[in-house]
């Protein structure tokens, strides 16, 4: 049944409410896929595993069933390589000399490389720097005075004042100067040459000197520095030699938050290789395409891996190691896909074609749909809108959250037009198509987007999101308010077309910084990162109109190499750089544009 524009208000609303009833939009079906999807036998479908490539053929025999088409005629699978993770290699040593006597570490009992650590030769005189922090605004800097270029640094693990509750660090709750991935872009922006870390043992008198984990620590695939962790026992001599004491030093910054950093003595150095191979495999994005009557076509799409066993991105620690089933995250999403391309496909063929599609990687950094935007298999100048659903399963008081209404001439009255039927209170606050998901990776090619999200939970990214909390009912309600866009879009005289809106951000920081979250604190840039991988720096994949890298004269494609005079080589190294500063500094900001670098100076902003 299809609404026609131009009916009478009344007559539409009647004929909507008509397509409501009989949208057939299963909610058993519906849920079936989702305790399949979350089911323990696909372990939380990570990115790169073979539970998620069995995941993947399950979704494209949904499609052949359907009678979906591959778009190339052959494949529902389109095939990208991604670095899925790093490995411990065969030569891992670490050994110092003291006084002249050489000490031999035992790997991995003593020692472990962190698994973005850069791979070689760790060898030199040693800086203690404190924690590794450099806090402006908490007046804190363990680097100041202190020369470390060419050096190798050791630093503590966590913060100064740990468990104290009034600490400007927040104490018990850390701050991102604690993560390791922060401390390892400080130590590189002050030229040190790698990085030692050890547990703060004075903070956790009683416990054992555990190494973390190899390949649990959050961070960039390769921070270009040698990072290791060695146990604290075995550097407590160095002190002693210096006529230092660790315990004291730790309590004095406790007690005053100044820096306690000094050189060891030249009789100590380090010799050491990290050995850490980086990962590759491929994995597949899945589409399956229904022909409309003409070339345009509108996108579905949802992101189908998880976090697997949730080893680094998880949010409850105690529970890693074990399969985080990622109902909502986003089986409800991948769900929702196949429920519709199963009501679609029994439907009268329209005017516009619809493109089912399922991303991997998202997780990861959205880099299936990345992928796919960068390497489109129908042309994106076709696709009238793309459709995102990520966590779709657990609505709560009626309220639906769409996202992106402002990046389409015609959007916001016609989703306000097809969801009155259906007794949602919807939440238009997010409307720039920037955001934490895949229609990031379609906004930033300016194709127009709808997003919808039933919203974060507590269970979010831990192995309690199940498929038993999944609201089967209602996130069939989302389904039919999904379908009855699409509809519109599908045989719509004309189409949306594609309006670039400024993001907001409501806790401030830069649109898409290491998670994706928007998250976080600090000035306001405007550049969208490209979560593509193989490239040194920070490719843009689009600048927001009106920000400060918009007035500088950045542009899509160039690539960050440079912020306010230090090395950026991921997206952890900006964040943390940018972090750094204030709304109204002026910084130099270098990129490479076609490989030739652009300077040029940014007023930073504040968020709106």
């Amino acid at each position: 049944m299809k609404c026609k524009r131009g009916l009478a208000p009344a007559f539409f609303l009647a004929c909507a409410i008509g397509f409501a009833a009989n949208a057939a939009i299963d909610p058993q079906s519906y849920l079936d896929d989702v305790k399949y999807l979350a089911s323990p036998r696909l372990k939380g479908r990570e990115t790169g595993s073979p539970e998620l490539e069995k995941a993947a053929h399950w979704i494209a025999a949904k499609f052949r069933a359907f009678g979906l088409q591959p778009v190339d005629g052959k494949s529902y699978f389109q095939a990208f390589p991604v670095v899925t993770s790093a490995k411990l290699g065969k030569v891992n040593e670490f050994r110092f000399v003291e006084d002249g006597r050489e000490v031999d570490l035992k790997f991995p009992r003593d020692f472990v490389p962190f698994n973005f650590s850069e791979s070689g030769k760790l060898a030199g005189n040693v800086v203690f720097a404190g924690y590794g922090i450099t806090a402006p605004e908490y007046h804190y800097d363990d680097y100041a005075g202190l020369d470390v270029k060419g050096k190798i640094v050791l630093i503590l693990r966590h913060e100064p004042q740990e468990f104290d509750d009034h600490s400007v660090f927040a104490g018990r709750n850390y701050t991102a100067h604690a993560q390791f991935a922060s401390k390892a872009s400080n130590a590189k922006m002050h030229g040190a040459a790698g990085v030692i870390l050890i547990n703060d043992m004075a903070h956790h008198r009683g416990e054992p000197d555990q190494l973390e984990k190899f390949g649990t620590a959050e961070g960039p695939l390769d921070a270009g520095i040698p990072f290791v962790q060695v146990k604290a026992a075995y550097v407590e001599g160095w002190f002693t030699a210096a006529g230092k004491n660790l315990e004291d030093i730790q309590d004095r910054i406790d007690k005053d938050l100044k820096p306690e950093s000094f050189t060891f003595p030249d009789n100590l150095r380090v010799n050491a290789d990290l050995d850490v191979e980086r990962v590759v495999k491929t994995v597949h994005n899945v589409v399956g395409y229904l022909p409309g009557e003409t070339g345009e076509y509108v996108i579905i799409g949802a992101h189908y891996d998880h976090l697997g066993l949730g080893e680094q991105y998880e949010l409850d620690p105690d529970k890693a190691g074990t399969v985080h089933p990622g109902a909502d995250d986003n089986a409800s999403g991948t769900a929702g896909v196949i429920e519709l391309a199963r009501w679609f496909s029994k439907q009268p063929k329209q005017k516009r074609g619809i493109l089912f599609m399922t991303f991997s990687g998202e997780e990861e950094g959205l880099l299936g749909s990345a992928y796919y935007a960068s390497h489109p298999e129908l042309p994106l100048g076709k696709a009238v809108a793309m459709i995102n659903m990520d966590m779709i399963g657990r609505v709560r008081n009626g309220k639906l959250y769409i996202g992106g209404t402002d990046t389409g001439t015609t959007l916001r009255a016609m989703v306000g037009r097809d969801v009155q039927p259906f007794g949602l209170h919807i939440d238009y606050s997010d409307m720039s198509g920037y955001g934490s998901s895949d229609h990031s990776s379609f906004t930033a090619k300016q194709v127009p987007i709808l997003f919808f999200f039933s919203g974060l939970h507590s269970d979010y990214h831990k192995a309690t999101d199940t498929w038993d909390k999944i609201d089967a009912p209602d996130a069939a309600k989302v389904l039919e308010v999904v379908a009855a866009v699409t509809d519109d879009l599908r045989d719509g005289a004309g189409r949306p077309q594609f309006v670039r809106v400024a993001p907001k951000a409501p806790h401030g920081g830069e649109p898409g910084a290491v998670s994706g979250s928007g998250s976080g604190y600090g000035p306001w840039f405007g550049s969208v990162p490209d979560f593509g991988e193989g490239t040194i720096g920070v490719k843009f994949a689009d600048i927001q109109p009106g920000s400060p890298a918009a007035k500088a004269g950045f542009k899509a494609g160039d690539v960050l190499v440079e912020f306010d005079g230090k090395p950026i080589q991921n997206l952890y190294d900006f964040t943390y750089a940018l972090r750094a500063r204030k709304p109204g500094d002026q910084v130099k900001v270098k990129v490479l544009r076609d490989g030739k670098p652009v300077e040029a100076p940014v007023v930073l902003g504040t968020r709106h």
